[in-house]
């Protein structure tokens, strides 16, 4: 099942009509760091813009500017091609008096400020976003459809973009869980990919389900729950105590990102999840064989959306809105859309 094919939260609220992404500017994104660099130490801290451009294009092109390796370069998250997208990179302060070698067609650097560690991966707090949809032809059901959002909270689908223009990712992570010889051997960052792919396919799987089953947002005797405000998760043994903290979106239940780590549910919550495994093929044992990759975490069913807003311009429908790092921003425009 593609993501387009996926249940919605709002499945009765008919889709909106409209276009989206006819140009950049149609999508913008802009990284809500975890921190700010605090202008001293051996790293410096780019906040850079990029229109039509995806994060590895730039990655590329700095190295090759600074006289450094891609490795050296650190970044928080990736960020869509088709899009107008801010965010901070990290190069050696080393290379500092080669930064205005740096020339990329649609990339600009807006700001330079030295830290003192190199920016890693999941280093920010989320992404505001701005979205037009132009052309919609029914704005009350686009209304109904985020406020809906906005008070129960975005199925956390990992979108489209995670499985590769190919759709094949995640099979590759299969096969590589299983230790099957890959069409093109892949290098450490296509490795991971296509491991987490997998990882998000078993994911998307199992929220089918609760939508589905309509416990989407229901806390399951059994369940991980994962804490709002810090994150942290724990085993429901009561659902009559967490069912209401669910409700007030103070912990929400959280699904498998299978490995050896991943805190484990209970009773028929873990049944549930087992047979994923068995449907796919594999077992929780082959994840060891992804090492660092597929240690196993959980992932919350929803997220929340954050200072929502939408406002009508002419015939368009333009969403602002923020989402914890690693949400799909065009999850929010299934829901609106319908896919029709």
């Amino acid at each position: 099942m593609t993501d387009a094919g996926f249940p919605r939260l709002t499945a009765g609220i008919p889709g909106c009509g409209g276009a989206f992404k006819l140009s950049p500017e149609d999508f913008e994104v802009e990284e809500l760091p975890a921190y700010l660099p605090s202008g001293e130490g051996t790293h410096l801290y780019l906040w850079v813009e990029k229109r039509g451009r995806d994060t590895r294009e730039v990655v590329r092109a700095l190295a090759t500017a600074m006289g450094v390796r891609e490795d050296d370069i650190g970044v928080a998250g990736m960020k869509d091609r088709q899009a107008v997208t801010r965010q901070w990179l990290s190069v050696p302060a080393s290379a500092e008096p080669r930064l205005p070698e740096f020339a990329l067609d649609g990339v600009r650097v807006l700001e330079s400020k030295r830290h003192g560690n190199k920016l890693r991966t999941g280093h920010l707090k989320g992404n505001r976003f701005r979205l037009r949809l132009r052309g919609v032809q029914d704005v009350g059901a686009a209304r109904e459809s985020f406020d809906r959002l906005s008070a129960e909270g975005v199925p956390n689908y990992f979108g489209e973009q995670r499985f590769g223009r190919a759709g094949d990712n995640a099979d590759l992570g299969r096969m590589l869980l299983l230790g099957q010889r890959l069409p093109k051997r892949p290098d450490r960052f296509q490795r991971k990919l296509y491991l987490s792919a997998f990882q998000s396919r078993l994911f998307n799987q199992a929220l089918v389900q609760r939508l589905e089953a309509g416990t989407f947002a229901t806390a399951l005797l059994g369940d991980v729950l994962r804490k709002e405000e810090t994150g942290g998760l724990f085993v429901c043994e009561a659902p009559e105590v967490d069912g209401p903290r669910v409700a007030a979106f103070e912990v929400s239940p959280a699904g498998p990102m299978f490995g050896p780590k991943m805190t484990a549910s209970r009773g028929e919550v873990a049944e549930a999840e087992a047979r994923l495994l068995v449907d796919a093929g594999v077992t929780l044992s082959d994840f060891v064989r992804g090492g660092d990759e597929t240690e196993g975490t959980r992932r919350p069913y929803r997220v929340r959306l954050g200072a929502p807003d939408l406002t009508v311009d002419g015939g368009d429908a333009v969403l602002t809105f923020e989402l914890p790092r690693g949400a799909y921003a065009t999850e929010v425009l299934h829901e609106l859309l319908k896919d029709g």
